[in-house]
């Protein structure tokens, strides 16, 4: 088997000399895996920034893929949080390995993601639907907490601010940490997804007798649903812009959001603008000097309404 360039130089980027390590020793874990799960390949591989995603037929003839890719902090729950969710609004998980962090799972339709329907709002209300049915699921125990993630964001937020050269921008982040500190004590207990936009949606084959619509992908924890409203309000960005209306149309996603899932919008607000500060942290902590519009609109329509 062959490693995709582009997976190989991402591990390279992100994960230097150990990411050379763990792509040198892909192929031989895939063809353990296909031989232990009696698998055998049926397709093109495809595969994302982190993981390798293998079209594979099982013993009898049941399509599946097999997702290959490193333990870390952020991928080592996915197991346990599909086996929460049982396959309800999210793909349903086969088999895992708990050594290598490899997965099998049910074979969605991988053209065809949420960001093929073409009407924004009516995208955005499936997407909202399912993320209803994840975060009504207790999150089990032993994934990473919102309430240590929020309370690193914070901890970091103060060397971030002090990078950004506009004082308007450095108000901006510093209100995000006030409302983030309004809320970190009670960081919630419920599984979030914490990754769902349009292309972490698939549909199902038509012929499974499974929801249209699942989930892939989570990079779970446990916490408070209005952490897992941001990357849908970012998601699409270009139709935002061109209503011509800005601060309307965030408006209007995040109550078409918070309706559906059922929360409390100055609670959900005040999450969302903690999940602003550790995006525009991360954003500081690799150069930028400036803060990034997208989640700087963001911010601002929210900090605004409240």
């Amino acid at each position: 088997m062959r490693v995709p360039d582009s997976l190989a130089a991402s591990h390279r980027r992100y994960f230097g000399e150990a990411g050379r390590d763990w792509i040198t020793a892909l192929p031989t874990l895939a063809e353990d895996l296909l031989g232990r799960w009696h698998l055998r390949l049926d397709g093109t591989p495809r595969n994302g920034a982190v993981a390798l995603v293998l079209p594979v037929l099982r013993e009898d003839g049941t399509p599946a893929v097999l997702k290959l890719q490193p333990v870390d902090e952020e991928t080592g729950g996915e197991p346990a949080a599909l086996r929460a969710w049982a396959g309800r609004a999210a793909v349903l998980l086969l088999e895992a390995d708990a050594g290598t962090g490899a997965m099998l799972l049910e074979r969605l339709d991988a053209t065809r993601s949420l960001d093929a329907v073409d009407d924004d709002l009516a995208a955005l209300r499936i997407l909202s639907e399912i993320l209803a049915r994840l975060v009504a699921v207790p999150a089990p125990s032993g994934l990473r907490s919102l309430g240590d993630v929020a309370a690193a964001v914070l901890h970091r937020a103060a060397p971030a601010r002090a990078k950004l050269a506009d004082p308007s921008e450095r108000r901006l982040l510093g209100a995000c940490a006030d409302a983030l500190r309004e809320v970190v004590d009670e960081p919630g207990d419920r599984l979030l997804h914490w990754d769902l936009h349009y292309e972490n949606v698939l549909a199902s084959p038509p012929s499974s007798g499974r929801d249209p619509w699942l989930a892939i992908d989570p990079k779970p924890l446990a916490g408070d649903p209005g952490f897992d409203l941001f990357p849908a309000l970012w998601n699409r960005w270009d139709a935002v812009q061109k209503s011509g209306d800005i601060p309307r149309s965030v408006r209007r996603r995040f109550d078409l959001m918070t309706d559906v899932v059922g929360l409390d919008r100055q609670r959900a607000a005040r999450w969302t603008l903690g999940r602003v500060l550790q995006t525009v942290s991360w954003s500081i902590e690799a150069g930028a000097t400036r803060l990034p519009p997208i989640p700087s609109a963001i911010a601002k329509v929210l900090l605004n309404r409240w």
